[in-house]
């Protein structure tokens, strides 16, 4: 993973295959470099508020959007999505969970705790491409970000 000081937006997918779809999805959309993609939780963490984070680091700025699976390896999305939604530093970025899960609790929480959208990932391989290009258009450029000392 290589950490880029302004990371538009971060990937947080630990099937290499909807990884390779999404961030392909996302560079023919919108974001065509500063993509950031990790494999597990405890690595969206670390990146965002750990020693290797950006969180701390002087001039970087933090990503403009995180795209959020919720079934994950060490620590599940839910807890990411806690603490990202917890912390002032990151509250106001725009988190959109891109999931196969349609579980009613998982929805809720995710709500609960300050999602900004929830995507159910389609199994088309076009219908794939299209809802992510579609969410990322929509949160990195028709979107308005807060101004002033809490935004990126």
């Amino acid at each position: 993973m290589a950490i880029e000081s302004d990371i538009e937006v971060l990937l947080v997918e630990d099937n290499p295959n909807d990884a390779e779809l999404t961030l392909r999805a996302l560079r023919s959309s919108v974001a065509r470099e500063r993509l950031a993609h990790v494999d597990d939780g405890v690595k969206a963490l670390d990146l965002l508020f750990g020693e290797a984070g950006i969180a701390g680091r002087s001039g970087a700025k933090m990503p403009r959007m995180i795209l959020l699976d919720l079934k994950l390896p060490k620590v599940d999305g839910l807890e990411v999505l806690r603490r990202v939604k917890g912390d002032d530093r990151t509250r106001s970025i725009p988190v959109v969970v891109l999931t196969s899960s349609k579980e009613e609790r998982d929805i809720n929480e995710s709500y609960r705790l300050g999602v900004n959208s929830y995507l159910v990932k389609p199994v088309g391989f076009d219908e794939y491409v299209a809802a992510v290009a579609d969410a990322g258009r929509y949160w990195m450029t028709l979107n308005q970000a807060p101004v002033g000392k809490t935004a990126n």
